[in-house]
C-alpha cells in the first residue's frame, strides 16, 4: 500500500495566503494538511505579496505535523509560472494546482518545479474540477510519480456542469465515483470537495460520512470549526479498530493452525477482508502518532 494513501489526512484546510494572521493561527489547528491559497482567496493586485508571504511560511518549518501544501494559480494565468518557481523554491510538501484536465498539464508543472529547483519531497497535488478533467482522471492521475494526490474542486465541477448544490449531491455522483477510481487504479490518494455552508453543522458531518463511506481519503476545508468533526468523520472508529484487530488475529491463528477457512463472528474471511482491516489499523496508528 502505498505512503500517500496511508499518510492522515482526513481535514486538509485552505488558507488565504494573503491573511498573515491565518497563517499564523493555521500553526495551532488540528488539521492533517494545509493548502496556503495563492488562487481564489486572493485578490489580482494582492498576489504578488501573497506569493512572498506564503513562500516564507511553507519553508519556515513551524507547522509541525502538519502536511504544508501551497496552491498556485492555475495554468494560463499571469501567476502561474511565478507561482511554480516561487513554490519550487519554498519546497513545500506538494504544489496544489488547480484546473489540472489533462495529463500534459501534469507533465508541464512536474518540469516547472524541477527546472526550478523543486525538492524530490515536494510532490504535485491534482485539482479535478472539470467534465474534461473526470473524464480524464485516469491519464491525469498516472501521469507522474511526483502526482500523489487528486483534490476534487466539486464548486467548480457543478458550476461546469450547470447543476445544483442538493443533499446527497446526486448531480456529481458521477464524477466523484470516476476520480476515485482513477485515484484507486494508480494509488493515489484522493480528498472530497469542500462544503460551502458553514453554519450548517449537520449538513456538513453528512457529507463528510458520504465522503468517507465512497472511499475518500479525507475532505478538503474553507473554515476551521470544520476541522475536528471531519478529523472524527475520517477516522477509523473504535468499533472498527477493534473489528480489524480482530479479522488479523483470526486469520493469523488459522494459518498457524494449516486451516484454509476463516470465521469471524460466523463471517467468513478472505484475504481482501486482512488487506482491508491491516490498512484501517495503519491508518489508526499513524493517526495516533500524530
Amino acid at each position: 500500500m502505498s505512503d500517500a494513501i496511508l499518510r492522515p489526512r482526513r481535514s486538509v484546510l485552505y488558507m488565504p495566503g494573503a491573511n498573515e494572521r491565518a497563517l499564523e493561527k493555521a500553526k495551532s489547528l488540528p488539521a492533517d494538511a494545509l493548502i496556503l491559497d495563492l488562487e481564489d482567496a486572493v485578490a489580482p493586485d494582492a498576489k504578488a505579496d501573497a506569493r512572498e508571504r506564503v513562500a516564507a511560511a511553507a519553508a519556515s518549518g513551524e507547522y509541525g505535523y502538519r502536511e504544508v501544501t501551497i496552491r498556485v494559480n492555475g495554468p494560463g494565468t499571469a501567476w502561474h509560472a511565478d507561482d511554480l518557481r516561487a513554490a519550487a523554491e519554498a519546497g513545500p510538501d506538494a504544489v496544489v494546482v488547480p484546473k489540472v484536465d489533462s495529463a500534459d498539464t501534469v507533465r508541464a508543472v512536474e518540469r516547472a518545479l524541477e527546472a526550478a529547483g523543486a525538492p524530490d519531497r515536494t510532490a504535485i497535488w491534482a485539482m479535478v474540477e472539470t467534465p474534461r478533467a473526470m473524464l480524464d482522471a485516469r491519464a491525469v492521475a498516472a501521469a507522474s510519480e511526483r502526482l500523489t494526490v487528486l483534490v476534487m474542486g466539486t464548486n467548480d465541477l457543478a458550476k461546469e456542469l450547470h447543476a445544483e448544490h442538493v443533499p446527497g449531491r446526486a448531480p456529481l455522483l458521477t464524477g466523484l465515483s470516476l476520480a476515485l477510481l482513477a485515484a484507486r487504479d494508480t494509488g493515489k490518494a484522493i480528498l472530497d470537495g469542500v462544503y460551502n455552508d458553514v453554519k450548517n453543522a449537520e449538513g456538513f458531518e453528512a457529507e463528510c460520512v458520504q465522503g468517507r463511506q465512497f472511499g475518500f481519503d479525507g475532505k478538503t476545508l474553507i473554515h476551521p470549526s470544520q476541522v475536528e468533526p471531519c478529523n472524527r468523520a475520517f477516522a477509523p472508529s473504535a468499533d472498527q479498530i477493534a473489528r480489524a484487530q480482530k479479522i488479523i488475529d483470526a486469520f493469523d491463528e488459522a494459518t498457524r493452525e494449516g486451516r484454509g477457512v476463516v470465521t469471524v463472528d460466523g463471517r467468513m474471511i478472505e484475504n481482501l477482508h486482512v488487506e482491508d482491516a491491516r490498512r484501517i489499523l495503519a491508518l489508526a496508528e499513524a493517526i495516533a502518532g500524530r
